[in-house]
């Protein structure tokens, strides 16, 4: 990804260019605020990472100004002493987060992976033309998927890598999906699952004994596309705010 550093202090801006360049990414660098707003004009940057007080207009005011260019550009703010006021105002003002120097590397990286949408969405369904549809339309929108139709594999596709969700069938052959999704909750408390269905009145009882386990939500076949990328992205944003939450 394009990662915009935006700092008056030229060592920490070399140091956190290195390591982004490292990792693969494309280093942008500002020296200050004003700097910073016009790189996100011209350079289009996919995140910014901005110290909040800088010579000129501070962070959040910049960060002000990058969102009337860009809405939706995901900025974290950094500082060395940010008060709980400063960290309110920039939170309202629209940034990620407000993480304190020197910054936690290992975090971030693990910040900018789900950004860039490195984990996969678990598609766990028996109509293959289902999951081919569905895979390469969240493929055409940047996910990694991976589908699934034998139940009984679910929880070794789970250890083989990351998963951010699970999009689970309700009816696998002879197979509840309430069954499976009981399986992942024991195994993985917090995964995500979303149920989908084209039985909402035969499977009605199997949807409320989801809901008592804690299905995010469940979606009757055939339903819109954007319904579930709309979900996806909601649990995406929620990780990512508690990632930087627990920096």
């Amino acid at each position: 990804m394009k990662i915009l550093v935006v700092d008056d202090d030229r060592r920490i801006v070399k140091t956190t260019r290195d390591i982004l360049k490292i990792q693969g990414h494309e280093p942008v660098v500002a020296y200050s605020g004003e700097e910073g707003v016009e790189k996100v004009r011209t350079e289009q940057p996919d995140c910014v990472l901005m110290d909040i007080k800088m010579p000129g207009i501070s962070g959040i005011e910049a960060l002000m100004l990058m969102k009337q260019i860009t809405p939706a550009l995901p900025v974290v703010l950094v500082s060395a002493y940010a008060t709980n006021e400063m960290m309110d105002e920039a939170r309202q003002a629209g940034a990620y987060a407000v993480l304190s120097k020197p910054l936690n590397i290992q975090m971030l990286l693990s910040f900018l992976a789900l950004l860039r949408k490195e984990e996969s969405i678990l598609v766990v369904d028996d109509d293959p033309a289902f999951s081919k549809t569905l895979k390469d339309i969240l493929t055409l929108r940047g996910y990694q998927v991976q589908t699934e139709s034998e139940p009984r594999n679910v929880l070794g596709d789970l250890e083989k890598n990351y998963k951010l969700v699970v999009v689970l069938d309700l009816k696998l052959g002879a197979v509840n999906g309430v069954d499976v999704m009981t399986d992942i909750r024991a195994k993985y408390p917090g995964k995500p699952v979303v149920l989908v269905t084209g039985y909402k009145n035969e499977m009605g009882e199997s949807i409320e004994r989801a809901c008592k386990i804690g299905v995010n939500t469940c979606l009757y076949k055939p339903f819109e596309t954007d319904d579930l990328f709309q979900i996806i992205e909601e649990i995406r944003l929620m990780k990512l705010q508690n990632l930087l939450a627990s920096a």
